[in-house]
Parts: C-alpha cells; structure tokens; sequence
C-alpha cells in the first residue's frame, strides 16, 4: 500500500512539473478587482463559462463595486444584470444574501477561513477555494471543477468522482502551494487537449504517465 500511494504521489508531483512547463503563467481566468467582486464573479461562473462572467461583470461592478452597494441593490436589477450568466435569479439572490452576511457579520470585509467562506450564501468549497487562494495568497484546498475532476481520473490519481473526495486525494499528492494552480493548469490542459469527448492523446505530453491513454491506445483484441 505504501509504495503504490508513494509512485501516485511521485507521478502527480511530475504531472505537475510538466504542466508547469507547459503553461507557465496560471493566474485566475476571472476579471475582478476586489475579494468580494472576485466572489461575485465565482459565484456567476457556476454552470457558465469565464469568458462569459467577465463581459456582464464590468457593468455590473460599476453600477454595485462593493459589498454594501450589492447588498442594498434592487435584485430585480441584480437579475438583469447577471441574467445572460444562467440560473439568474438564485444567482443573484444568492450575491445579496452573501453581500448583506459580509456587511453585518464580517465589518464588509469578506472572510478567510473555509468555515466563514462557506457560510456565505452561494459559496461552497469551490469558490471557497478559489476566493481565498487568488483575493487573499492562502491554499485552503483544490479547486475541483468539471476538468479538474475528470483529468485527475483519468490520470489514475483519483478514483473517486464527487469533488469533495477528488480534492481529499489530490491534497495528499500535492504540495499545498501549488494547489490551486495546479487546478487552473489542468483546466487550460482539459480545454486544449485533455477534452471530454476526444482526448488528443497523440499530442499529450502527460500521456507516458496517463492509465487512460494507455487503455485507449492498447491493441484492439480480434475475435
């Protein structure tokens, strides 16, 4: 058992060297200017493209740039500001809600911690994660999105597939610094090659380490 969770770890650590070598600049895909503005954008990428959240962001935080603005806003505006994001109205319900929890429980400022994250209004461990790591420098765990689910399985370094559990496992083979980079790289990687329906593996350079690759270029077997 020990050598098998010591060869996992070792090949997670070099999936990590490469992908850094290969995309060596990782910063958030999300346009913001403060925590709160970058939780709000977190919030609005849920079921959403990035590319998507940052053209209905800059009009959205210059008619509400902070917590107290958004907070008091008329979430009939908020609606319309964020509806072409999807899932408009709980999404917006959700930025006043979590904008009026800062304001009254944490002096307009937004948290740190996991516990104090995740008791915002629409923020789960994924945003969480995501807040904390690019608004604040602090690695509270890995950001386990639809990518990074799938590529970590298909790398054999998970075997589960519900984000909580994906995440447990990728923090025991990864150094905490690196946490969330590592799952901004395995995006850029799951968009460009590693796709859902057609993974590239001809021109994958994590293929020698990939079980999945290995699988579906193994010989076919002739009846």
């Amino acid at each position: 058992m020990t050598s098998r969770i010591s060869a996992k770890k070792q090949r997670a650590l070099e999936v990590l060297a490469r992908l850094k070598a290969l995309y060596p600049e990782a910063p958030c895909t999300l346009d913001y200017e403060t925590p709160v503005q970058l939780m709000v954008a977190t919030i609005l990428a849920a079921q959403c493209t990035d590319e998507r959240v940052n053209t209905v962001t800059p009009a959205l935080f210059r008619r509400f740039p902070d917590a107290a603005a958004l907070a008091g806003a008329d979430v009939s505006e908020l609606e319309t500001l964020v509806k072409s994001t999807g899932f408009y109205r709980n999404k917006a319900k959700n930025i006043q809600a979590a904008c009026q929890l800062i304001m009254e429980k944490f002096g307009g400022e937004v948290p740190k911690t996991m516990k104090e994250l995740t008791s915002l209004p629409g923020v789960a461990r994924k945003t969480a994660n995501v807040v904390a790591a690019h608004a604040f420098g602090i690695n509270l765990g890995v950001t386990v999105d639809t990518h990074v689910k799938r590529l970590s399985y298909r790398l054999g370094l998970t075997k589960n597939t519900e984000p909580v559990k994906v995440e447990q496992d990728l923090i025991k083979l990864l150094p905490q610094p690196d946490w969330e980079n590592w799952s901004i790289r395995l995006v850029y990687h799951g968009r460009a090659v590693c796709n859902a329906r057609t993974p590239q593996c001809d021109r994958c350079i994590l293929v020698d380490l990939c079980p999945s690759a290995h699988l579906a270029n193994a010989p076919k077997k002739t009846s």
